[in-house]
């Protein structure tokens, strides 16, 4: 598509004259999945745009939501940006204390909620929040007065043309996951997030006969733009999954063809399909191993410009023999994968490539809208984040924001139309990340990394998450951590080192993989609390640390392990709606623990 949309207004309203009658959402209702179309959308945006309007609501008011993926979601958000007012998304799965903190600093006038449990938690809020008006259920029955259903009825009787926002006029506001402290709300204009998308267009082929299974949450800046807004633009659809545990069902049904998904999703297929190999028969994990040496090769040829006739024909073997029964557990039509938001392992990603499908992993924040960088069918690149995206520009450079030389490792920053207005309410925390170069905006993503000669970026960590161990080698805790979680044991990890002389980890294993192992190995105990006891399970992790830290450097193998009884979770606030980990919280959680494994009084030992 070559046009440009000025707006996410202008984009929204172009795509439902172009698209009418093409499928845009897909919700799962008596056992099926029942689809609207562009057209049945944009009424629904007309009513609840006259909604909000007769709510109060005009340019620069801001309206919060608290819901998962659903059609509300995308009607309320469109709507919203038809008045020129902005979007304030949230998860379901926040602790009410965060939405109540977000509500207030966002000086929200209006909050959808998607349940009644929701509205049952917030609805103090309108005594408590100076400015909050109104909080309006999508799942109230209509004749309650804070109804989703009874405003779309009122909306409809009186109809409100759309405003078209400037460029410069603020989107919405997403607040990031707050690892080091309180949510920032990262302001984005219309030009911002729109810039992003009309940048897919240029280097991505997807077209309306696209369609995704959606699970990567709208209130993350990467589902919102790359999934709602880009799908949408291109007449594409998408399926609103149920949950994340009915996945494999819900692929089965609506047969996508993209997906769009994080590493902790990729890591769970690789390790699915290695368990599920590993308890098969001999002669299926001879087949199956066997395939993935071949597409391996037939790959790695084509890295080169090359190809041969005798693997081609081989990998058709394997494919109609093997991976089409891979490919048929996600809907059978699956072409592309992208993964972004943390970085994906290179030995996933080339695991899910082999397998027959093509791995896009791409890189940004939501201060850049969000992407930044991403491979490409014309550029490919596996264990890089691609190329910069077209109009954006990158460039690695030291701690005084000065460019470094191709090949040297340093922060990655951010040129382009993609970068924030700034943070809500903090200039301060705004002057520290962005900086003038050139005569242009640039932002400092606090990530690492390194350009090769071909111009594909590699991210290396998180500068804030460096630490230096007691002999002044640094460690960048983050990717080491994703290769350890590749163990089929190991459901999380925390690296740990700061100014020691040695890294430790923590480890909270899987639980069903450890239950069903104690099992076999005659290890007693019912809990994991019980079976985490035993000197065998601390030896076997001990195994799978040694195994998946194996390319590790010498000083960055963790020699000491704590094995923990429960996760980090959104509850227990060691873990982001995003599912980074807040490290500072997990320290101080378990400092204690992490000190006694430096002392050597850990029960069952440590181990080098």
């Amino acid at each position: 598509m070559a046009e440009n949309f000025s707006s996410l207004v202008d984009m929204q309203v172009k795509a439902r004259q172009r698209y009418a009658k093409n499928l845009l959402f897909g919700t799962k209702k008596n056992g099926a999945y029942q689809w609207m179309t562009h057209e049945e959308f944009g009424q629904d945006v007309d009513k609840f745009r006259a909604a909000l309007a007769l709510l109060g609501v005009k340019r620069g008011d801001k309206v919060a939501v608290i819901a998962d993926n659903r059609v509300e979601w995308a009607v309320a958000a469109y709507a919203t940006y038809g008045l020129a007012a902005h979007y304030v998304p949230m998860y379901e799965s926040q602790l009410p204390k965060d939405w109540k903190y977000i509500v207030e600093d966002s000086g929200a006038k209006v909050l959808l909620v998607a349940k009644e449990a929701i509205y049952e938690k917030t609805k103090s809020f309108l005594q408590e929040i100076k400015g909050l008006q109104h909080i309006v259920s999508f799942e109230a029955p209509e004749s309650a007065a804070y109804s989703y259903a009874g405003h779309l009825k009122k909306g409809a009787a009186s109809p409100v043309p759309p405003i078209y926002p400037t460029e410069e006029e603020t989107a919405g506001l997403i607040y990031t996951s707050g690892t080091t402290g309180k949510p920032k709300g990262v302001i984005l204009s219309h030009g911002n997030i729109i810039s992003n998308v009309n940048a897919v267009h240029g280097f991505f082929p997807m077209d309306q006969n696209d369609r995704s299974l959606s699970f990567l949450p709208w209130a993350h800046s990467f589902g919102q733009t790359v999934e709602l807004h880009v799908l949408l633009s291109c007449g594409a659809s998408m399926g609103i999954a149920e949950s994340v545990s009915t996945l494999m069902d819900n692929f089965g049904e609506v047969k996508p063809t993209l997906l769009f998904a994080v590493p902790r999703i990729f890591n769970r297929i690789y390790d699915g399909l290695n368990k599920k190999m590993a308890a098969g028969s001999a002669v299926a994990r001879f087949l199956f191993t066997k395939g993935l040496k071949v597409a391996e090769k037939r790959r790695q040829l084509a890295e080169q410009g090359k190809k041969s006739a005798f693997l081609d024909a081989q990998y058709k073997f394997f494919d109609k023999l093997v991976f089409s029964k891979v490919k048929a557990r996600f809907g059978g039509r699956l072409k592309y994968a992208f993964s972004g938001g943390a970085a994906l392992s290179r030995e996933v990603a080339m695991f899910i490539d082999n397998v027959g499908i093509l791995v896009f992993e791409g890189y940004g924040l939501t201060e850049t809208s969000p992407i930044a960088s991403a491979n490409s069918p014309q550029a490919r690149k596996i264990g890089t984040i691609g190329k910069p995206i077209p109009g954006v520009q990158i460039y690695i450079c030291n701690d005084e924001g000065k460019k470094l030389p191709q090949g040297q490792e340093g922060e990655i920053v951010v040129v382009g139309p993609n970068i924030m207005q700034g943070y809500h309410n903090h200039p301060e925390d705004t002057a520290k990340v962005i900086f003038d170069m050139d005569g242009k905006r640039a932002f400092r993503t606090g990530d690492m990394g390194s350009i090769d000669p071909e111009g594909f970026i590699k991210i290396t960590g998180r500068v804030k998450e460096q630490y230096k161990l007691e002999n002044g080698k640094y460690v960048v805790p983050s990717p080491l951590e994703e290769l350890l979680k590749l163990s089929g044991y190991i459901d999380q990890v925390f690296l740990y080192g700061f100014n020691k002389l040695y890294n430790v980890v923590l480890v909270y294993p899987d639980e069903a993989a450890i239950k069903s192992w104690a099992k076999q190995n005659g290890v007693p105990g019912e809990t994991l609390a019980e079976i985490n006891k035993d000197p065998r399970t601390h030896a076997l992790i001990g195994e799978e640390l040694k195994k998946h830290s194996a390319e590790f450097k010498g000083y960055e193998r963790p020699k000491k392990w704590a094995l923990l009884d429960e996760g980090f979770t959104i509850e227990n606030d060691m873990m982001t709606p995003k599912m980074s980990i807040k490290r500072n919280n997990v320290m101080k959680r378990y400092q204690d623990l992490l000190d006694s494994l430096y002392q050597g009084d850990v029960p069952g030992g440590g181990g080098d």
